[in-house]
């Protein structure tokens, strides 16, 4: 865990060495203060002398001027590395999703990986500055007034040393219980998220179906859980504190009887009695920050395991280097008796015994019942999942020769779940090509049937859709994500159901575009209508993860059950 955090301090070491280096120097000039102050006790105010008593008063104030002034130091320093390690940690995490396959996904939810990326990265970065400064300061405190108190009186030490092992036992125990409490309360975090996010990506839904009552119950129950495991968890922590304080007290009290009884005998000055209770309150302030630190650093153990597993969780899918590996020439695609399945372990096959060859520009329509796993057939393709056996060439080359960028940028997808961005029509536009012009983003609406109902709005092309295209309808998105896929300019596009949500007319009205627009372009399209796949120049007909039956609207219609029956039914009522 710490060896793959590790290399996210190093932008900013410098500031993490620079903060430690000013503690120490805070620290020993601390440490002067009650020497310089006994000897005014022991020496100035006996003799009268009042000239000693202001040099060591004014030397006191400029040492306490300078700590003061590496203290503010030491945090300016501490917070910059500490901030620049959360910045480095935000980012490296980011980065490894953006690389994540949807199996690498798959393992973790969306709101654990939003928790992730920002409770935990701020629970790690503050640890890190915690050990930069709190756990640097308390140790060479420790030492340091210790090593004074040693040579005050070394009799009365014995005190405060049967305090250490006592505070030691208690950190350890205390520690050792709340790790698993707080690992529990993070997970309460990711369960907050995930309601918080559900409810509010779905708010038109949960108003529709006045569910707001459900919904609250439900939020008040990952809330109520969340606090339960959070004092849990801080109940530990909270027991520490007057541990520590019984201790120190309890020291404080037992040097001041013996210490008294030693300046009666004439063994101690009141002075050395007074900087041996300050040396001794440091050292044991020391324990306890050591001890707070600990119990902090627990949670923040917590958190850097699971910013740990996402930054190390490995991509299941690479491909060739960039610049090496082939280029796309042309949109041929061939499975070669290629089985799929979701989870390895698993021995239920998604896929099984594919065999399908797609020359370059076809157009092929595929048609299938609710899980027949149509969808998980063309994700195959851009490799968005990976085969389990046989072999997919794309190309004419197997997919896992290609870069991952050369493929995807070939292979254009309309997922079945359309999805838009924050910012303008043109910007969504412009995923498919960042370069595109107008008159590119114009043509490829008119062939999407959207350049119409986008020149409706007061702003056209530059209408704020808002998160996730809440200002537009469901087959006003779907033409949007055909209109980016076709300024893409790919060897393939793939519709996945895009058409669902647009009536008929519009339906073919697409559909003759693009074999105007992509004449070259290999066009495979998933559709629950048969009316949208019956002009293809071939049908792939899907049943339980099989290839059913491929071809022709006309042959299918005399060869095959399952389509004829799925046509006919559609069919009826339609003049």
């Amino acid at each position: 865990m710490i060896k793959t955090l590790y290399p996210y301090t190093k932008r900013f070491q410098k500031y993490a060495i620079l903060a430690p280096a000013c503690v120490i120097g805070e620290v020993l000039l601390e440490i002067s203060l009650p020497r310089l102050m006994s000897r005014i006790v022991d020496v100035g105010i006996p003799g009268r002398d009042i000239g000693y008593i202001i040099r060591l008063g004014l030397m006191m104030t400029m040492l306490a001027l300078a700590g003061m002034l590496l203290g503010a130091l030491s945090s300016r320093f501490a917070a910059l590395a500490s901030m620049g390690f959360g910045c480095e940690l935000r980012r490296a995490a980011f980065h490894n999703v953006q690389n994540f396959s949807f199996s690498n996904i798959d393992k973790f939810s969306t709101a654990s990986l939003v928790t992730r990326l920002t409770t935990d990265v701020t629970n790690t970065q503050n640890a890190y500055q915690l050990v930069i400064r709190m756990l640097v300061r308390a140790p060479v405190m420790l030492v340091s007034a210790t090593l004074m108190a040693f040579s005050i009186n070394d009799s009365l030490v014995a005190v405060f040393l049967v305090a250490i092992p006592v505070l030691a036992c208690a950190i350890y125990c205390l520690t050792h219980w709340a790790h698993p409490r707080f690992i529990e309360m993070l997970h309460r975090y990711d369960d907050l998220n995930s309601s918080v996010q559900e409810n509010l990506i779905a708010i038109r839904v949960v108003k529709a179906f006045v569910r707001a009552d459900y919904e609250k119950q439900k939020f008040k129950k990952s809330n109520d859980e969340l606090t339960q495991s959070s004092i849990a968890a801080e109940q530990i922590i909270i027991t520490m504190m007057p541990i520590m304080q019984l201790v120190v007290y309890g020291c404080i009290l037992a040097i001041l009887w013996f210490g008294g009884q030693m300046i009666i005998g004439g063994r101690m000055l009141s002075g050395d009695l007074i900087s041996f209770i300050n040396y001794v309150t440091q050292i044991l302030m020391s324990l306890m920050m050591i001890g707070m630190a600990f119990t902090q650093l627990v949670m923040a153990r917590a958190s850097m395991q699971r910013l740990a597993e996402v930054i190390e969780e490995t991509p299941e899918i690479t491909g060739a280097a960039k610049g090496q590996g082939p280029s796309l020439e042309d949109g041929s695609v061939e499975f070669r008796h290629v089985d799929f399945k979701y989870n390895r372990q698993s021995e239920a096959e998604t896929l099984k015994d594919i065999c399908l060859s797609i020359r370059p520009g076809e157009t092929v329509g595929i048609l299938g019942g609710t899980g027949s796993a149509k969808s998980s057939l063309v994700q195959l393709i851009p490799r968005l999942y990976d085969i389990c056996g046989g072999e997919l060439l794309v190309g004419g080359h197997p997919v896992k020769e290609y870069n991952l960028d050369v493929l995807r940028h070939g292979v254009a997808m309309v997922l079945q779940k359309n999805v838009l961005f924050s910012g303008s029509i043109r910007d969504n536009l412009k995923w498919g090509d960042p370069n595109a012009t107008e008159q590119e983003i114009v043509a490829a609406c008119k062939a999407a049937c959207a350049h119409d109902f986008i020149m409706s709005f007061p702003k056209g092309y530059d209408t704020d859709l808002g998160q996730g295209g809440v200002n537009v309808s469901g087959g006003q998105k779907q033409r949007l994500c055909i209109a980016r896929a076709l300024l893409a300019h790919p060897k393939i596009l793939i519709l996945d159901d895009s058409t669902s949500a647009v009536d008929t007319a519009t339906d073919a009205a697409i559909r003759t575009a693009l074999r105007s627009e992509l004449a070259g372009a290999t066009k495979i399209i998933i559709a629950q209508r048969a009316a949208s796949v019956c002009e293809a120049d071939k049908i792939v007909v899907m049943d339980e993860g099989r290839i059913h039956a491929v071809g022709t609207h006309n042959e299918l219609m005399g060869t095959c059950e399952i389509y004829r029956q799925v046509y006919e039914s559609q069919q009826k009522g339609v003049a």
